[in-house]
């Protein structure tokens, strides 16, 4: 379809939604490097897959009420409130010296805080993005949360480098507070005059089409604790490569692929798109369990990033496709919080295989968890 006939996807709106993640997300990816603060304090991998699962569960039960709150009151109240209390839970974390109480309280602010922001920063920009560019635009949003995961690992080893933790917590929360800054302009989006009003959070998220992308979507998070809870301690324990080489070469192909083939999976069909993204992915931890160099680190890092690249947009996008309008939130809000159960069940689960078996048999754990996943969504999407 020519350039001038398709609607914009790149609209003022947009542009601000995106730059205000991208801030609150380098905040948020500084803390890629925590298991190694983490370490310092005596935690071990299984300790440190608790703390991180911590963060998750208390997102995961904030996700309900800010689901129901996003489509009754919209979505600007929530990313300001979210803003907020991210800008106050960076600075606490100057405050945490020993593994205790105080860090699991401050672990459960940030994961509320986080959960608040992730959705609806991404609500508010389904809203804007055209419905007949809808994966392709959730792509170019997603750039804003990928962009940070090289910066931030490029970052946090520089801070690390010359300075501390200290210094890397008092980067988040200057970043944490750029982003409130940007987000204070932001409007939600009105809804169309037709829509049908929202039910019960319950009763949104059981829609039938829905369950088979809850189900892949669970997957495909407990698959990415795999490095986002354990490669600071992979690369610790192997020296082998380093976080931001890791990180750097995921977002760069990522970014790569969602900035020049972003239309693929509209053209081809999401669903048709999904497997190869999830089978690169799967790829990409199974070359993560033979890495023996840095440049091998990097290669799996690229194909690991070429899976997430496609993977999220393309499930997003089905989400917000398949829920009513006037549920978006409630759908949008399960769909982020999936994220928050695969550290929750991952962290753990995979942890407990990096203690017992080591780094090889976890990343390869994960790697057929993800063909397991796709080859059951495939099934079950089918015959719904």
């Amino acid at each position: 379809m020519p350039e001038e006939h398709r609607e914009r996807v790149l609209t003022p709106a947009f542009a601000l939604s995106f730059v205000a993640n991208f801030l609150q997300s380098l905040a948020f990816m500084l803390y890629i490097h925590l298991p190694g603060f983490l370490q310092d304090l005596g935690a071990n991998e299984i300790g440190i897959g608790v703390i991180f699962s911590i963060t998750a569960l208390s997102a995961i039960i904030a996700k309900p009420p800010i689901g129901r709150v996003m489509d009754v009151q919209g979505r600007r109240t929530v990313i300001l409130a979210g803003g907020v209390l991210n800008v106050l839970v960076c600075f606490l974390y100057l405050t945490v010296s020993t593994l205790g109480p105080w860090l699991f309280a401050v672990r459960i602010v940030h994961g509320i805080a986080e959960a608040m922001l992730f959705a609806a920063l991404f609500t508010l920009a389904a809203d804007l993005v055209p419905a007949s560019r809808r994966t392709e635009g959730m792509a170019l949003f997603g750039v804003s949360g990928l962009l940070p995961m090289s910066l931030g690992g490029v970052l946090g080893d520089l801070i690390l480098g010359h300075a501390g933790y200290h210094e890397l917590f008092l980067a988040s929360g200057v970043l944490a507070i750029a982003s409130l800054a940007l987000s204070l302009p932001l409007r939600d989006h009105p809804p169309a005059a037709d829509d049908l009003p929202p039910r019960g959070f319950l009763t949104a998220i059981a829609e039938p089409r829905l369950l088979p992308l809850w189900f892949v979507g669970t997957v495909f998070a407990i698959a990415l604790a795999a490095h986002f809870a354990f490669l600071k301690t992979y690369i610790l324990a192997t020296g082998v490569g380093s976080v931001g080489l890791f990180f750097t070469a995921y977002s760069a192909a990522a970014i790569v692929l969602r900035l020049f083939f972003g239309w693929v999976p509209d053209r081809i069909g999401p669903t048709r798109a999904l497997h190869p993204s999830l089978g690169l992915l799967a790829g990409g931890f199974v070359l993560l369990a033979f890495a023996s160099t840095a440049t091998e680190v990097a290669v799996a890092g690229a194909f690991c990033g070429l899976g997430h690249g496609f993977t999220f947009p393309i499930l997003s996008g089905l989400v917000v496709s398949r829920a009513r309008p006037a549920e978006r939130g409630a759908a949008m809000s399960l769909f982020t919080a999936l994220f928050d159960a695969g550290i929750l069940i991952g962290g753990p689960l995979l942890g407990a295989t990096i203690r017992f078996a080591g780094y090889p048999a976890m990343f390869l754990t994960a790697a057929g968890m993800l063909v397991v996943g796709a080859i059951v969504f495939g099934l079950w999407d089918r015959r719904v």
